[in-house]
């Protein structure tokens, strides 16, 4: 297992995405430092029916019933103490689930207001991985130029827009498909993914 990745949710719909991906985020990850932003709060509620309390926040209260919870650790969205606010601290890799164009923008322009755009500014600075999951369309001039941004930077932008030809017959697994992707550019290639030229069967590494 490799030891540790930062899952972080903000105010773009797709919470869904997110919730999928600390689970499976689980089998490749010894720990999820997990953080939301407040704004995601209300979009959590809206589409997953699931309230949220940022002062009180349990991970149970976000994730399946079933899920690790004891290997998912919790980071308010101002708590700066986060191991992954600093660069001498911080894991190999983030990922940003869904990404909003508001955080995308602070991110490209370097204007860290939040755990979450700090963390993303040290993924970068330190040149560590990180993969930013925006959920958006039409897409704007000014996001798109964002976008460039990140990636001249050494971020992956990788749009929620999942593919077709592993025939898929339910809201997860279209899901799912974005998530293995982001496995996938952590480094985490999971067998139960469903791949080019395989049909429909699950393939490993």
């Amino acid at each position: 297992m490799k030891p540790a990745v930062v899952v972080a949710v903000t105010g773009g719909s797709g919470s869904i995405y997110a919730q999928r991906l600390v689970v499976r985020a689980l089998e490749h990850f010894e720990r999820v430092y997990l953080t939301v932003s407040a704004h995601a709060v209300r979009v959590i509620e809206e589409e997953l029916g699931v309230s949220i309390d940022l002062a009180h926040f349990q991970p149970e209260a976000f994730l399946p019933e079933g899920t690790d919870v004891e290997r998912v650790r919790f980071y308010h969205p101002r708590d700066f103490d986060a191991p992954f606010a600093s660069g001498s601290a911080a894991p190999e890799a983030m990922a940003i689930v869904p990404c909003s164009m508001g955080t995308l923008g602070r991110i490209a322009s370097g204007c860290s207001d939040d755990l979450i755009t700090r963390a993303a500014d040290v993924m970068l600075k330190e040149r560590r991985r990180l993969i930013v999951v925006p959920r958006e369309t039409p897409l704007g001039l000014i996001h798109l130029r964002n976008m460039v941004t990140l990636t001249e930077a050494g971020a992956v932008v990788m749009p929620a827009a999942p593919g077709f030809y592993h025939r898929p017959e339910t809201v997860l697994e279209l899901v799912d498909f974005i998530v293995f992707r982001i496995l996938d550019h952590l480094g985490a290639r999971d067998p139960e993914a469903r791949r080019w030229g395989a049909g429909t069967e699950a393939v490993s590494e």
